[in-house]
């Protein structure tokens, strides 16, 4: 797909491709696990409405997007993390504000990092190396 200018060739030909990201997928290892730092630290939201797949899993809400999360095998070998979260395959949430996402994080004993772009963000991991980035939102948004 060719973009210039910031538009797609099938959006200037009046053709809306993409209109956001539903959600993000993470493996893991112990569904429990994972929601209780999904839902008992962070404090996400259970979406009931996910079917039985045939394996354990979860459906968290994030705003109008979602994170699911399978308890499945992996597939292929897991890289060692590097240091800095933000060097490492992740997704950004964004935040009101930082306070509380520290706040929740240091209770729990959950280690994280500031972001090193200079923006107003922090980085950390799950229970199964996946990593979270929050980006706190402009004042203006």
């Amino acid at each position: 797909m060719v973009v210039t200018a910031g538009v797609t060739r099938h959006e200037a030909k009046g053709k809306r491709v993409f209109f956001g990201i539903d959600h993000a997928t993470f493996v893991v290892q112990d569904c429990e696990r994972s929601l209780a730092f999904y839902r008992g630290v962070l404090g996400m939201a259970l979406d009931p409405g996910r079917p039985d797949l045939g394996y354990p899993g979860a459906w968290l809400q994030v705003g109008a997007q979602q994170i699911h999360l399978m308890e499945l095998p992996r597939s292929g070998p897991v890289p060692e993390p590097p240091g800095q979260g933000g060097r490492d395959r992740h997704i950004a949430l964004q935040v009101a504000s930082l306070v509380p996402i520290v706040a929740v994080l240091d209770e729990a004993g959950v280690s994280y990092t500031r972001s090193r772009s200079g923006r107003n963000a922090l980085f950390c991991r799950d229970p199964d190396g996946n990593t979270l980035e929050f980006v706190q939102r402009a004042k203006s948004e």
